[in-house]
């Protein structure tokens, strides 16, 4: 099995990006991940999703929980400890899918 590292070093850059937004299906915040130390990992496989689906629905919620790799796996066992893949349980859990804001610098 692939690591995290590994498959986003085949990811595209998101290095541009300051920030992405996420809105449940009633327009309200669900989440924002910046682009700063500790972030820009989940900023790179957010992006892909996005890019690929449009938003973050069930499809691509499971796309992304594989791009965790290992640390799906850590999220399961400790929730909270890993938000944004908690946020695709929850998307895939609830069927409830998330929109996207993108914003580049």
């Amino acid at each position: 099995m692939k690591t995290f590292s590994e498959r986003l070093a085949v990811l595209e850059s998101a290095d541009h990006l300051q920030r992405i937004e996420l809105f449940d299906q009633n327009g309200h915040s669900a989440g924002v991940i910046e682009n700063k130390p500790g972030s820009q990992g989940s900023l790179k496989v957010y992006h892909h999703l996005w890019k690929k689906w449009g938003s973050i629905h069930n499809k691509a919620a499971e796309e992304g929980l594989v791009l965790y790799a290992e640390h799906t796996l850590d999220a399961e066992n400790h929730p909270g400890k890993h938000p944004h893949i908690d946020r695709l349980f929850s998307a895939l859990e609830d069927n409830s899918p998330l929109t996207i804001k993108i914003s580049a610098s």
